[in-house]
């Protein structure tokens, strides 16, 4: 009798903590804590050279809101080999394909109980691959057939970037 409650009472606690865990999938980046950052200093959180994106945020102070979160191009000349969109459109948590590519955490200098969190999610094209080779053992790409193939909308998928922000933690006074 007294072996079936323990054994109980162990396997109730595994039944509920595994779904949580299953729900939580891992990040395919490992990333320790950030530094924390003071209250108006804009830091770059991620940069994501593919999308030519860079994520950056900063602390307000404010209790309606206290962390400011943005994707800002990296550089004019950049040529994307990717895109970045906007999570809120893409719904990348709930949709099918999408994988969790970065969780960053950046605590507030000014309360540390207060965490900034950033989820960065990737969906990768699968179908990208090279042309096939030409009689002369070439890849080639031709214009014509290039802009062919963009006014028919018949163009590879390029993979996708999106993120999220949401802050953690109790508001400081």
């Amino acid at each position: 009798m007294r072996l079936a409650a323990l054994l109980f009472a162990a396997v109730i606690p595994l039944s509920v903590a595994l779904p949580a865990l299953a729900a939580d999938p891992t990040p395919e980046i490992a990333r320790p804590l950030g530094a924390p950052q003071a209250i108006g200093a804009v830091h770059t959180l991620r940069v994501i050279p593919e999308a030519c994106t860079r994520l950056e945020g900063a602390f307000t102070g404010e209790a309606a809101k206290p962390y400011l979160f943005q994707a800002v191009p990296t550089s004019a000349n950049c040529q994307p080999r990717a895109r970045f969109v906007e999570a809120k459109a893409a719904k990348p948590a709930t949709s099918d394909g999408w994988i969790l590519n970065d969780r960053i955490r950046v605590p507030s200098a000014t309360c540390p109980g207060q965490q900034a969190v950033v989820t960065v999610w990737r969906h990768p094209a699968d179908t990208a691959v090279p042309p096939k080779l030409d009689p002369q053992g070439k890849s080639r790409i031709y214009l014509a057939e290039g802009v062919a193939k963009a006014k028919a909308h018949a163009l590879s998928p390029i993979p996708l970037y999106a993120a999220a922000m949401a802050v953690e933690g109790k508001a400081c006074p």
